[in-house]
């Protein structure tokens, strides 16, 4: 296939609003008489709302409305799956940042006194803040009267394949291993805005940095009472989201639009950084419990796996990160034998969502740490047991899938660590780790990774996109779907430009807007090229179907003879042509029309909930991050000296925006490999700043060698997949491994910050060095050496 603007350098379609600063973002709207809005926490994290006197912010010069829970004329909850995020506290407070009353005044300054003057008298009731403990019998329940009963699990998937303990018995090697994750921030550069505004008819518009202004659209109808109709939400410019700006966003939506609506002027709200860290979820902590078992040549007998996810006082989008986690927990490996069970607990703890990766970093770091573990137990390169045990075209999944599509994880395996030169530094490592002085330490880890496209069995995934050529021959492109930063807004106008043989500079993107496009559900899953592209590309189809015609009568030659490519509409056969803008001239002046809709659904996929079995995704991508690093052992500090990440994308519609992601993504993954933990202790969260909030800085970010892997998929338009959240799931895995190839140590929980790393686990039978290794080469005082090689002796091999 002969491509004319897809794979090719281009400007991307946002970028010089965004560069001179023409951009409107949504704390830079303003409206005539606009007020500000502000909402008062909890400041609690379980308790019984006694009494709300709202009296003496009310007599405050310049306050305009002051509401509480009591106040909402309709629904008080909201939620895609189910409903129980409270748009403000009705009678009990679950979390820490549970907004109890709201406000709307002339000034913020006067908005904040106004939160001070209200009084508020509560009865606090007991707390669970750990989810193991919370699935107790007898532990305090955070929703009572929800369908869950008298338990806080409120999800569990389950996947049940072949004889577990058939595969165990056949096992000759046993891992039993418990890993952690932690709560971390999407730490977006732009927090959370909106604008709420009456209509004449008695409607509402509602404007701001929000993902999925569908879903918001329908929470704000069941809380104002009106029809979907009535209701119109606009997509401002977005500075950032990763998944965090959905649920938060519907909240602070509904809030002021009701504000606007009881005091009759436009509101806008706009959180600072602490109240935005405050009051929005975070990433899913999950503790993993993984029992392996293998034969002595690295094959896969059973695994038994029991994920426990931290939910958090609401069940926002847990339903759906954990079914994700569900499907991937395996890796990407085979394995016949498979049990698995996840579950999603409520606690007393801020509420966890949607975030970049969606249940899979989770589940890559646990499995991928395992996988290195028993390379070592059997003696085998870490690359070479995947490579044994890797998936393939054909290859059946934990849940029965048969992935009939080109599957290229031994592609990315063998590409990314040719480039990094994988074999050359481990060997070259573990000579220098044992002749080394000093206290650094250096190692190399990989960790690789399949990812379901788009939503798959999770519900409907369809699109619809829009393209419309003007009288001047410029082109309106338009989606259902949101640009986040991603370069959703690119890479349309690229599918469309191909379509159609024109320049890019032809195409305008407007941002999303519920009364301009169909409902083409959430922004998510890394679905927008997958999806998105495929309703564009039909779109753009249908204006050149038109073109086509017109053309062909003009210059005599068939229609399917035709070809559209540089700005001409030519038959190369017949040596005849026109230009695009003759055609539009031409169609035009017959009253043909050039606006194309064109609206794309998912290839079938399906799901048995009881066994856990079907084909989950109608397609997958694969990667693979190789992570160098340096380690101090004397404190634990790790220096990141270089990545390759290698990336199947099917096709890279733009292969600039891939690197973009792929660099965005590891330095993402970093943060929460290495640095980034949302302090909560009893409820009380302890990180509501960057100054107690560590992500990375330029300065910590390493060279970093982008690998893009091209296998065109007939699921995509003209062959692309996806690639928003590969990169960043694997970074935390491949590190952790790298620092087991340094120092001996496995890091079993996140993130591997200073104490992490100096109190990490030590070697059992096997690591990056043998036993007999360590015990010929540790000294005295080097990393805790003397616990790792007791005096008189080395360390003792374990078996499993």
């Amino acid at each position: 296939m002969t491509l004319n603007t897809i794979g090719k350098p281009h400007w991307r379609v946002d970028g010089i609003d965004k560069v001179t600063g023409q951009a409107r973002f949504a704390d830079d709207l303003r409206a005539p008489g606009m007020l500000y809005g502000r909402v008062l926490i909890a400041r609690r994290p379980h308790a019984r709302i006694v009494s709300i006197d709202t009296s003496r912010a009310l007599a405050l010069p310049g306050v305009h409305a002051v509401l509480t829970a009591d106040d909402l004329p309709c629904a008080r909850v909201f939620g895609v799956i189910i409903k129980n995020v409270p748009v403000l506290a009705d009678g009990r407070v679950r979390l820490w940042g549970d907004g109890v009353a709201m406000v709307a005044a002339e000034t913020p300054e006067v908005a904040e006194r106004a939160l001070e003057r209200i009084d508020v008298t509560y009865e606090d009731l007991p707390g669970v803040f750990d989810p193991e403990e919370a699935m107790e019998p007898g532990a305090p329940l955070i929703h009572e009267d929800s369908e869950t009963g008298d338990s806080n699990v409120f999800v569990h998937h389950k996947v049940r394949n072949g004889d577990v303990e058939a595969g165990f018995e056949e096992a000759e090697v046993v891992l039993e291993r418990t890993y952690r994750t932690q709560h971390i921030d999407h730490a977006y550069l732009e927090p959370e805005s909106v604008m709420a505004e009456t209509t004449e008819d008695g409607g509402i518009r509602v404007t701001g940095c929000i993902q999925n202004i569908f879903s918001t659209r329908r929470s704000l109808a069941a809380v104002l009472g009106l029809d979907l109709a009535w209701v119109t939400v606009k997509h401002a410019t977005m500075g950032g989201s990763f998944g965090g700006k959905d649920e938060v966003m519907t909240q602070m939506a509904c809030r002021a639009a009701l504000l606007a609506r009881a005091c009759g002027r436009p509101v806008k709200m706009t959180n600072t950084r602490e109240s935005s860290m405050a009051e929005s979820y975070k990433r899913h902590p999950y503790v993993l419990h993984y029992r392996l078992g293998a034969r002595r040549d690295g094959s896969l007998t059973a695994m038994d796996i029991r994920l426990i996810a931290d939910g958090g006082a609401f069940a926002s989008m847990s339903p759906f990160v954990t079914w994700r986690s569900t499907v991937q927990a395996t890796g990407p490996y085979h394995c016949s034998n498979v049990k698995t069970d996840v579950y999603a607990v409520y606690t007393n703890n801020c509420y966890t969502g949607a975030m970049r990766g969606f249940g899979s970093p989770q589940v890559n770091f646990a499995v991928e740490s395992l996988m290195d573990e028993l390379a070592e137990e059997v003696g085998l390169d870490p690359l070479e047991l995947r490579l044994r045990n890797g998936f393939e075209r054909g290859s059946v999944t934990a849940t029965g899938q048969i992935l009939d599509h080109e599957v290229s994880l031994k592609e990315v395996l063998t590409r990314s660590v040719e480039q990094a030169g994988w074999a050359e530094k481990r060997r070259a490592f573990t000579e220098d780790n044992k002749k080394a002085d000093g206290p650094r330490r250096r190692g190399i880890g990989l960790a690789c990774s399949y990812r379901g496209v788009a939503l798959g069995a999770e519900g409907v995934d369809a699109v619809g996109a829009i393209v419309s050529v003007q009288t001047d021959g410029s082109i309106i492109v338009s989606a259902g779907l949101t640009d986040m930063g991603q370069g959703l807004q690119s890479a349309l106008s690229l599918i469309a430009a191909e379509v159609l043989g024109v320049d890019l500079k032809r195409m305008r993107f407007f941002n999303v807007h519920t009364g301009r496009v169909p409902d083409s559900g959430p922004t998510v899953a890394s679905r927008s090229t997958t999806m998105g592209g495929q309703a564009a590309k039909k779109a753009a189809e249908a204006v050149r179907d038109v073109l086509f015609e017109v053309a062909a009568k003009a210059l005599g030659v068939p229609a399917e003879s035709l070809e559209a490519a540089g700005g001409m509409i030519s038959a190369p056969g017949a040596g005849k042509s026109m230009t695009f803008d003759e055609a539009v001239d031409e169609a035009f002046s017959q009253g043909r029309p050039l606006l194309g809709f064109g609206w794309h659904k998912g290839l079938p996929t399906s799901w048995d909930e009881e066994e856990g079995r079907g084909d989950a995704y109608f397609t997958y991508v694969y990667g693979t991050n190789v992570a160098e690093v340096e380690v101090d052992t004397e404190t634990g500090k790790i220096d990141v000296v270089r990545v390759t990440a290698a990336h199947e994308v099917g096709r890279a519609i733009s292969p600039a925006m891939v690197r973009s992601q792929i660099y965005g993504g590891v330095a993402m993954g970093m943060g929460y490999g290495a640095l980034e933990r949302y302090t909560i202790e009893q409820g009380v969260p302890k990180s509501l700043n960057f100054e107690e909030y560590l992500v990375p800085t330029a300065m910590d970010v390493p060279p970093i060698e982008p690998i893009i892997v091209e296998n065109p998929d007939p699921a995509g338009p003209f062959g692309a997949k996806s690639i928003g959240e590969p990169t960043a799931e694997l970074m935390a895995p491949a590190l952790c491994n790298a620092i087991f190839h340094a120092t001996g140590r496995r890091i079993d929980r996140l993130p591997a910050d200073l104490e992490t790393v100096l109190l990490g686990r030590p070697l059992e039978k096997g690591g990056t060095r043998s036993a007999r290794e360590m015990k010929e080469t540790c000294r005295p005082g080097d990393f805790e050496a003397e616990k790792a090689c007791p005096a008189g002796g080395g360390a003792e091999e374990e078996t499993s």
